[in-house]
Parts: structure tokens; C-alpha cells; sequence
């Protein structure tokens, strides 16, 4: 059965169930012309949207559909845990072709309820459009932050710590895997494919970090060195990492061997990793591996008065200009 069989408020009927998750923070979800929200007093609100179009941010051939709204709702969690928040609610408004199928209409909003349901998220409501072409999903979420908790950019000091999650890199070599169609044929490929596919965004880690002191923070959607610059520009400061430092796993170095590519570079350049990259002050760093066991976080600068930008500092102590080459859009990449 296609789309066209169910016409749009079929295809709604469809969907709507399964999708309050948190239900004394909602009056009226799908189904009225507007969503009507209880938000919690005192309580700044975050929003931000994410869009993915079809061969440009995902492949149909190489992701399922479950996946693909995992992750659609994935990094836009992500954004929300860069600021120090909770996420609360999502809107979510797609674009189909006619000949879509319902089945994978239903486990693309599957993939989408798990998520949600794993971080206690409501899913209120958004828009069905026919599309003349490929498959668009766009997915806004709305989030709250106590005040004294919200973290961003521009927060960054002279003298304090700068420090990542986990490990970097790990999508970007997942996606060079899948766009070869190696990956199956390799023992490392799946934590790396798996990075790709259905990110997990750092709520908790974000909120910890925030209660904690962090002085900026972002997530690393579109590269580290991206990132760096953001909170550079952002901060009024130059920054220093060592290139050392840069936590990578062993699976990347593997991947990196077969590609014919520097594992760093994937870290540095590929994006999509959905980590944190956050600044603090050294007496707090000094406490915080011990707040988030679910998250391994790595020193791997510091940051510097304004004037020098970005640089990395390499193995024999020599310092480069490390350029802000993530993904854009509007840019050769």
C-alpha cells in the first residue's frame, strides 16, 4: 500500500499514536491546528531544527528507515544537550513522494518514537507534504534550561580547559565505509557504521557538564576543527589542542589503514559525530571525570587570549593553523 491508497489524514491517523511520552507537559498534541504545552516555570526555552534531504544528508540504500528517524531526531537532541538543556518536544514535518510505501513511512516514525521514548520526548506535532522528489524530513525540538545552567559558545576564557567526549571521527569513517560498500567485509566496521546511523546524543552528559561549570560548549556535528573556530569566534579566543590528544578509536585507525586516509582527519574534517566539545576551568575539570560514567571526556587543549585563531600542536612541538574545513552546505567539501 503507497501513500497515495491513504491520503494525508490516513496516513496521520496512522502515525499519531505512541507519540506522548511525558503526557502533564502537554494539553492539546496531533490533531488541532496548533500544539498547546505546559511549560515548566523559571525555566529558559531552547529550539532548534534540523533538515534531512534525501542523498544529501542520508542514502536510502545504506540506511533503513528506523534509523533514519532515529537519527533525524538524534541531532537535533544533540543540539539541545550542547546548551546544557532537556529536550521536551518535537514537531516533526516530512515531504514524501506519492509512491511512498506506508510501511516505511511507519518505521521511519518508529525509529523516531524509540528516540523519543528513550529521552522522554513528545512528539506534538509538524506537516505531510507530498514531495517531486526525494524524501525531506525536517524535525524541530523544543527544550528548557534552568537559567544559571544555559551553556553557550560565547562563554570561553583565557586559561581554561578545553575537552571532548568519547571519541571523534568514528561517523565520518562509518559513512567512507558505507559509500564504498566495504563495510560488511570488515571486523571493525560496525561501531563506525553504527556511529553513523543512529547517533547518541549526550543529554545527560551536556546537563552534567553544564551544572559543573562548563564555560562553552557545542557538539561536533560538522567536524572538530569547525567547532574549535565556532567557539574561537564566538568567545573572543584563540585555542591550542594537541594533536595527540585528540581521542580516536582503534577501530578508525583500521578504518583509516584500509581507506588510504589519516585517522585524524576524520576527527578533524568529517563530522556527524554528535560528541561534546566543551571549555572549563582547570579546577573544575580536575572533578568532573567522575560525574558521567557513561561518558569517557579527554583534555585536549586550552584556550589562549585572541589573536592566534585555531592551532594544533604536533608530536615535535611545532604549531599549525588548523582551518575550519567541516562540512558546508554552500561550500566544495
Amino acid at each position: 500500500m503507497e501513500l497515495k491508497d491513504v491520503g494525508e489524514f490516513g496516513l496521520i491517523d496512522l502515525i499519531k499514536q505512541d507519540t506522548i511520552n511525558d503526557p502533564g507537559t502537554v494539553v492539546t498534541g496531533i490533531g488541532d491546528d496548533a500544539a498547546v504545552l505546559l511549560p515548566t516555570p523559571r525555566q529558559l526555552q531552547l529550539i532548534t531544527t534540523d533538515m534531512l534531504v534525501e542523498n544529501v544528508h542520508f542514502d536510502l540504500t545504506t540506511t533503513t528507515p528506523m534509523q533514519l528517524g532515529y537519527k533525524a531526531v538524534a541531532v537535533n537532541l544533540s543540539d539541545i544537550a550542547a546548551m546544557g538543556g532537556a529536550p521536551r518536544h518535537a514537531v516533526v514535518s516530512i515531504a514524501l513522494p506519492r509512491h511512498t510505501a506506508v510501511d516505511f513511512v511507519l518505521n521511519l516514525y518508529n525509529g523516531m518514537k524509540e528516540i523519543c521514548r528513550e529521552y522522554g520526548v513528545n512528539i506534538v506535532g509538524g506537516d505531510t507534504v507530498s514531495s517531486p522528489g526525494g524524501l525531506v524530513i525536517n524535525v524541530a525540538v523544543m527544550g528548557e534550561v534552568e537559567p544559571a545552567h544555559l551553556v553557550k559558545r560565547s562563554g570561553a576564557k583565557p586559561g581554561d580547559i578545553v575537552a571532548v567526549t568519547n571519541v571523534l571521527g568514528n561517523s565520518s569513517a562509518g559513512l567512507a565505509l558505507l559509500s564504498r560498500g566495504e563495510w560488511e567485509e570488515h571486523d571493525f566496521s560496525w561501531p563506525l557504521v553504527t556511529s553513523h546511523l543512529t547517533p547518541r546524543p549526550l543529554v545527560r552528559t551536556g546537563q552534567l557538564l553544564a551544572a559543573h561549570g562548563a564555560t562553552s560548549m557545542d557538539d561536533v556535528s560538522d567536524g572538530l576543527a569547525s567547532e574549535l573556530h565556532e567557539i574561537a569566534q564566538a568567545s573572543n579566543v584563540s585555542i591550542r589542542v594537541v594533536k595527540e590528544c585528540i581521542p580516536l578509536s582503534p577501530e578508525i585507525r583500521e578504518a583509516a589503514a584500509v581507506l588510504g586516509q589519516e585517522p585524524l582527519d576524520y576527527a578533524l574534517y568529517g563530522g556527524e559525530d554528535f560528541q561534546l566539545l566543551f571549555t572549563m576551568e582547570p579546577g573544575q575539570f580536575a572533578l568532573i571525570n567522575s560525574i558521567d560514567p557513561g561518558a569517557v571526556i579527554t583534555k585536549i587543549g586550552e584556550v589562549l587570549p585572541s589573536g592566534d585563531g585555531v592551532t594544533l600542536l604536533d608530536e615535535a612541538g611545532r604549531s599549525y593553523k588548523l582551518e575550519p574545513r567541516g562540512y558546508n552546505h554552500f561550500c566544495r567539501n
